[in-house]
C-alpha cells in the first residue's frame, strides 16, 4: 500500500509535519523529486528541523528511508544534513540512495546564481540551489547518474570532455567567468563517489519487492501542484513534477500501486518567490498573518525569505486537489486564524468580467481578480483539541465549507506545530 503526501498549492502546505505524523505507520518513506532548493519543517522531541533532501521518516528507527531516482542530489547537503541530524541527538537513519538518481554539479548552482543575476529584475525567484541547471542537464542527457561514478576514468573523463564543450561556452562568453578544468571536476565526482559509497542502492528492486510485500510505503512531495511545470504558474514553476502521480517515476513503483493522495491544504496561502497569486494581501494586513503563521512565522525553510501571503483560494485549491488526484485532504496551520474578526475565503476569479470558478493558464491568470467571500471567526485559541466534535462551531464551519468547496474529505485537521496536534476526523 502506498500513500502519496503532496501539496496543493504553492508549497509550504505543511507537509513535514504531516509526512512525519503517517511516517510512524510506514515502514518505507521515499523523497521522489526535487533537491534542497525547498525544506520540511517538523517539530519533534530532538526539537525543530528543517529538512531540505532527507525524507521525513528519518527520525524513526523502524523506517528505510530513500532518496528516489526522481531526486536531484547535492551530495554535500544530503551528508551535511545527516551530519547535522547526529550532532543534535538524532540516532544514525537507515537511508538509501538511489543508484539511478543524479548528481547536483557544482556547476550547476554557479550557473543558477549567475542566471539569476544576469535576469535581474526579470529573474525567477530561484533558490540558487542549481534545480533548473541540473533537470535541464537530464533532460539534455549530459548528467551524471550515481551509478556513472564508480565507471571506469577513461569513461568518466571522456563525458566530462563532453559536458565542458557545452558549460565552458556559458561561462566564458555569457557570464564571462574561468573556464571549468575537467581535472577539476574528476576530483569532485570521486568525493562524492566516497560519500555516497557507504548508501547507494537499487532501490528499484527494493521498492517492488516492498510492494509485493504489502509494506507501507509513503511518497513525500516537495512544493505544491501549482509549482509543477505542466499543471503550475509556468513558467514560475519548479523543474521537476510535483504531483503525486510522477511518484511512481520519481520512486520506480508501479502507478496502480498509489492507492492514497494525502493533499495538504493550508487555512489561509503562503508562497515563496515569483508568479501569480491571485488571492495574495498586503502590508499590515500580510505582515499580522504572517507573524502568526507557521511556527515562528511564515519565513521559508531553504531561504529564509518572507513568505507572500494571501487568504485560502478554494479556485487554485480545487484545482491543485485534482492535479494532484487527492483522497483526502490534510487541512493545516488553522490555528493561526484565531485573531480574525471574520475571515475572507477567495472562492471564484473574475477574468476580463466574468466569474469562473476555474483555474486558467498562466496568460490568463495574470488578469484574474479575487472574488472573496467573509466567513466568522471563531477568535479563541484552538491548540489542544483532539476531537474535531470539539473545535468551535466556526471553525467547523470554516473546514465544511473549504470542504464543500474543494470537492474532497478532509480526514486530518492540524491545530498547532507538534506532533501531537492533529485532529483525525
Amino acid at each position: 500500500m502506498i500513500t502519496a503526501i503532496v501539496g496543493a498549492n504553492w508549497g509550504d502546505e505543511g507537509k513535514g509535519k504531516i509526512t512525519d505524523v503517517k511516517a510512524a505507520e510506514s515502514d518505507i518513506v521515499v523523497r521522489f523529486q526535487g533537491g534542497s532548493n525547498a525544506g520540511h519543517t517538523i517539530i519533534n522531541n530532538y526539537g525543530k528541523f528543517a529538512l531540505h533532501q532527507l525524507p521525513s521518516g528519518v527520525f524513526y528507527d523502524h523506517i528505510t528511508n530513500i532518496i528516489g531516482n526522481g531526486v536531484a542530489l547535492s551530495v554535500e547537503n544530503f551528508i551535511k544534513e545527516l551530519q547535522s541530524l547526529e550532532e543534535r541527538g538524532v540516532p544514525k537513519p537507515k537511508i538509501l540512495v538511489s543508484d539511478r538518481a543524479q548528481v547536483v554539479m557544482p556547476y550547476h548552482v554557479e550557473l543558477d546564481s549567475m542566471e539569476e543575476a544576469r535576469l535581474s529584475s526579470k529573474s525567477f525567484g530561484s533558490t540558487k540551489s542549481g534545480i533548473a541547471p541540473f533537470y535541464s542537464d537530464k533532460f539534455a542527457k549530459i548528467g551524471f547518474q550515481v551509478s556513472e561514478l564508480y565507471d571506469d576514468k577513461a569513461s568518466i573523463m571522456e563525458k566530462i570532455a563532453h559536458v565542458l564543450d557545452l558549460k565552458n561556452v556559458l561561462y566564458r562568453d555569457l557570464y564571462h567567468q574561468p573556464e571549468l578544468k575537467a581535472e577539476d571536476l574528476y576530483e569532485k565526482l570521486m568525493e562524492y563517489k566516497e560519500m555516497l559509497a557507504p548508501y547507494v542502492a537499487d532501490t528499484f528492486t527494493l521498492l517492488h519487492q516492498a510492494v509485493k510485500d504489502g509494506k507501507h510505503i509513503l511518497l513525500e512531495g516537495q512544493l505544491g501542484a501549482l509549482k509543477d511545470p505542466d499543471f503550475g504558474i509556468y513558467p514560475m514553476v519548479t523543474s521537476s513534477s510535483t504531483l503525486a502521480g510522477y511518484g511512481a517515476v520519481g520512486a520506480g513503483v508501479p502507478p496502480y500501486s498509489i492507492q492514497e493522495v494525502i493533499t495538504v491544504v493550508k487555512a489561509y496561502s503562503s508562497a515563496v518567490g515569483a508568479g501569480e497569486f491571485v488571492s495574495e494581501i498586503f502590508g499590515e494586513e500580510a505582515d499580522e498573518l504572517r507573524r502568526r503563521g507557521g511556527d515562528g512565522g511564515e519565513y521559508g525553510a531553504t531561504t529564509g525569505r518572507p513568505r507572500r501571503m494571501g487568504w485560502l483560494d478554494l479556485v487554485a485549491t480545487r484545482y491543485g486537489c485534482q492535479a494532484q488526484g487527492a483522497t483526502c485532504i490534510a487541512f493545516t496551520v488553522l490555528d493561526a486564524l484565531g485573531y480574525l474578526d471574520e475571515i475572507p475565503v477567495c472562492v471564484a476569479y473574475e477574468l476580463d468580467g466574468k466569474r469562473i470558478d476555474t483555474f486558467p493558464p498562466t496568460a490568463q491568470l495574470k488578469r484574474c481578480k479575487p472574488i472573496l467571500e467573509t466567513l466568522p471567526g471563531w477568535k479563541c485559541d484552538i491548540r489542544g483539541i483532539k476531537k474535531y466534535e470539539d473545535l468551535p462551531e466556526n471553525t467547523r464551519r470554516y473546514i465544511e465549507f473549504a470542504e464543500k468547496a474543494i470537492g474532497v474529505p478532509v480526514k486530518i485537521v492540524s491545530n498547532g506545530p507538534a506532533r501531537e496536534d492533529i485532529i483525525y476526523r
